[in-house]
C-alpha cells in the first residue's frame, strides 16, 4: 500500500522537496546540553537560502523541528504545493505553546545566529557573600551591548543576564539596532561566493577527506577563513555534554552565520573537533551546484 502525505515526517518532506530540487538539505548539530537524564540538542537545517533551528530532548526531535520550521517557510510560496500534514500543523500549535516558556539563553543565541551577530559571551563581574549563601554577579555581552544579572548560582545569574539583553535587544528597532551595531548592508562570505572562489585554500578543501588522523582543524579553518575574509570564534560550553566530554561552538562570520558543534577530551580537542565539523559543512556548501 502505497504511504500517504498524512504520514510523513517534516525530515521526509523536507528530504524529497530537495530531492525534486537537487538541493538537499544539510543538518547540524549547533547545542548538546543537559545532564544524561535531561539532555537538550539544537539542529540547524540548511537548504538552499533557508536556514533553520530545532530543539528537543533527543537529536531526532530536534532535526524534526529543523525541518518543520524550513517546512513553513517554503509553503509560504504558494508555487510550491508542499502538502500541509495534521501532524506538523499540531507540531507547530506545541512549538508556539513552547516558545512561550522559552529558554533565554537558548533564544539569545538564536538571534544572534539569526542576526550575523558574534555569540553572546558570559563572564563573571562579581562573587560575594559566605560560602554557604554565595551570590554571584554574572555579564552577557553581545556585540556591544551589555546587561548584568545577580543570584544564587552561576546557572541562575547567566539566565537573568541573558533575559534582560534578549528584552533590550528586542525592544530596539531593527534600523536603529543595526546603526548602533555600526551593520550596514554587511554580506560578508556567501555560499555563492565560497562556490565560484578561486582561492587556493578553499579548493583544496573540496578535495581534501577530512580525515587524516591528528590532523590541526583548527589551523585548516584559520587558513581557509583568513583566505575567503570569514572570521572565526569559539565559544567553550561550561555544561558537559551527556558523554561527560568538554564542548564548544565554532562560529563562522558567514552568510548566513554558521555555527557548529565540537566535544572532546579536553577544550583543545573540542575546538579541533568543532573546526572539523565546520571544515565539512564549508565543503560541501562549496562543492554545490
Amino acid at each position: 500500500m502505497p504511504t500517504t502525505g498524512i504520514s510523513k515526517t517534516p525530515i521526509q518532506l523536507l528530504h524529497e522537496f530537495g530531492t525534486k530540487t537537487n538541493n538537499l538539505p544539510v543538518y547540524t548539530l549547533e547545542k548538546a546540553e543537559g545532564q544524561a537524564h535531561n539532555p537538550s540538542f539544537s539542529f540547524r537545517v540548511t537548504i538552499g537560502e533557508i536556514s533553520c533551528s530545532g530543539d528537543g530532548p533527543s537529536k531526532k526531535i530536534a532535526k524534526h523541528k529543523a525541518a518543520e520550521s524550513a517546512l513553513n517557510i517554503l509553503r509560504g510560496d504558494a508555487t510550491l504545493n508542499l502538502p500541509m500534514t495534521e501532524p506538523i500543523t499540531r507540531d507547530v500549535s506545541k512549538q508556539t505553546a513552547t516558545q512561550a516558556q522559552e529558554n533565554p539563553i537558548g533564544s539569545l543565541q538564536e538571534l544572534s545566529v539569526q542576526k550575523g551577530w558574534r555569540l553572546p559571551e558570559y563572564f563573571v563581574s562579581q562573587e560575594a557573600g559566605p560560602a554557604h549563601k554565595r551570590e554571584f554577579t554574572l555579564s552577557c555581552r553581545v556585540e556591544t551591548f551589555v546587561e548584568t544579572g545577580s543570584g544564587t548560582s552561576k546557572k541562575v545569574a547567566k539566565r537573568i543576564a541573558a533575559e534582560k539583553l534578549l528584552a533590550k535587544l528586542r525592544s530596539i528597532p531593527t534600523d536603529n539596532l543595526n546603526i548602533s551595531l555600526g551593520i550596514v548592508n554587511n554580506t560578508g562570505c556567501t555560499w555563492d561566493k565560497l562556490k565560484n572562489s578561486p582561492g587556493e585554500k578553499i579548493n583544496m578543501l573540496k578535495r581534501s577527506p577530512l580525515s587524516i588522523p591528528n590532523t590541526d582543524y583548527v589551523k585548516m579553518l584559520t587558513e581557509v577563513a583568513e583566505e575567503q575574509d570569514i572570521r572565526v570564534s569559539y565559544l567553550d560550553i561550561e555544561e558537559l555534554s551527556v558523554n561527560g566530554q568538554f564542548q564548544c561552538l565554532a562560529e563562522l562570520s558567514t552568510s548566513p552565520v554558521t555555527v557548529c558543534h565540537g566535544t572532546g577530551l579536553s577544550c583543545g580537542n573540542a575546538h579541533n573537533d568543532a573546526a572539523h565539523n565546520a571544515l565539512q559543512y564549508l565543503r560541501i556548501m562549496a562543492g554545490r551546484k
